[in-house]
């Protein structure tokens, strides 16, 4: 091979190998973004495909903007200035589409979704103050007269609270922003992704290994800190939100006392719920219905799931020990753990 094939074999070659690499370095792959938001919640958001440049920025900031309008513990934002002043005319986004869910979840679950049961949840001790309560009937009669959403009126444009009125959208919040994050992956072409806040997760696509998303469900019988899983679920298109009353509580006077208030008695919920864990198309009505089955409890979050065509797994302890109900749609994608479907 004379000096000149051997040029134009070295320049081919050259050119192949800058092809190939262009095409691994712009090779779909999974990419990785983790952060901190409302206070010190963790979110971790995984995305198939190309790298986008500034995306942990984009969804940094959207977060911010987010809080800025729903955080209660921000002064300035439009949930604190309308539970200030009794009226808001929208200023965001996300304000609209998170009364809009509420009235739908609070009709549906005979009202034991409320954004407005505040106060109630400030009385039993399980706001800011923490303060071990002592009330009494009356006590808690009063407090239910200012609790309602019914009574919350909005439109499209603003919202008016009742006199003495407190909203507060925490049970709904990471799910919401969730969706929030997704919508803005999904902006930006991302078909293939898992976003998660809290332990609130909405994915869609598959994994980077072209499979379904595997999502873990935790033992609600052990401890935090042993992080045991009792079900494995693999979603493609699905949000899953959990909520349960097994690790916020305290006792007083050999009474436990559970963080999960019913806002149509004033009560604590007492019931053999442990944890439900739910599944929709959206994370916002998944976080907001698990919240509304600890209130409601086994039997009459059975009639809901039927009723509003949900899947979910209900984790609830009986005489036989640790058991779960799970629905018919779930199962083909679930492999329990410890619990057995009923």
């Amino acid at each position: 091979m004379n000096k000149k094939r051997l040029l134009i074999f070295g320049i081919g070659l050259a050119i192949i190998f800058v092809i190939v690499s262009y095409l691994r370095k712009d090779a779909p792959r999974q990419h990785h973004i983790a952060g901190q938001t409302m206070g010190a919640i963790i979110y971790n958001v995984k995305y198939i495909g190309s790298l986008q440049e500034g995306l942990d920025e984009e969804i940094a900031e959207e977060l911010v903007s987010f809080n800025e309008s729903l955080s209660t513990y921000i002064p300035s934002s439009e949930i604190s200035r309308l539970n200030e002043s009794g009226t808001l005319r929208y200023e965001s986004k996300y304000f609209w589409p998170v009364l809009e869910k509420s009235k739908e979840i609070f009709e549906a679950t005979d009202g034991t979704f409320d954004p407005s049961i505040g106060p109630l949840v400030q009385a039993w001790g399980f706001g800011p103050n923490k303060q071990l309560p002592n009330l009494d009937s009356a006590q808690i009669d009063s407090l239910k007269s200012i609790i309602g959403f019914d009574k919350v009126s909005f439109d499209e444009q603003q919202v008016e609270l009742p006199s003495n009125f407190q909203i507060d959208f925490s049970a709904i919040a990471k799910g919401y922003a969730v969706d929030v994050v997704s919508e803005l992956l999904e902006s930006k072409g991302i078909d293939d992704y898992l976003v998660e806040i809290g332990g609130e997760v909405r994915c869609r696509g598959r994994n980077e290994d072209d499979k379904p998303w595997s999502l873990g469900i935790e033992d609600p019988t052990v401890s935090q800190s042993e992080q045991q899983l009792m079900a494995i679920v693999r979603l493609r298109n699905l949000s899953l939100a959990t909520s349960g009353n097994y690790r916020n509580y305290y006792e007083k006077d050999g009474e436990v006392y559970a963080h999960i208030i019913d806002p149509r008695t004033g009560y604590t919920a007492k019931h053999n719920l442990l944890s439900a864990s739910v599944f929709a198309n959206n994370c916002m009505t998944a976080d907001a219905y698990a919240t509304a089955f600890m209130v409601l409890g086994l039997e009459y979050s059975k009639e809901v799931i039927s009723a509003e065509g949900l899947d979910a797994i209900l984790i609830y302890r009986s005489k036989n020990g640790i058991e779960s109900f799970v629905s018919e749609g779930i199962r083909p994608f679930l492999e329990m753990n410890t619990a057995t479907g009923n």
